[in-house]
């Protein structure tokens, strides 16, 4: 079955300890939700650098930077589209970027 990437890009984790819970139970359900098609849960991206074919390292991740990953699988790319609409990071704004990744080696 063919596995996919899921890169999210903003969203944030709300303020205060009673808001962080929400949203993690949140992504928890949805985890749950999706039951198998989880490969790897992924998680948070921090700090990062974008590298050009120069070999210069700039800060940040350009316009769009991505915040955070999971790699799902699914019978069509139209499937992971569909799992990927109810992810939580969708209700803070951010977006979901949804890739088939294939083996090349």
């Amino acid at each position: 079955m063919p596995k996919y990437l899921l890169a999210y890009h903003g969203g944030g984790m709300p303020e205060g300890e009673a808001a962080q819970a929400k949203e993690m139970a949140a992504w928890g359900a949805w985890f749950q939700k999706l039951g198998s098609a989880v490969v790897d849960g992924g998680n948070p991206v921090g700090a990062s650098k974008t590298v050009s074919a120069a070999g210069a390292a700039t800060d940040g991740g350009g316009a769009n930077p991505i915040t955070g990953y999971s790699v799902l699988q699914a019978d069509s790319l139209q499937a992971a589209v569909k799992f990927a609409e109810g992810c939580p990071i969708l209700a803070s704004r951010g977006t979901v970027e949804v890739g088939e990744t294939f083996d090349a080696m």
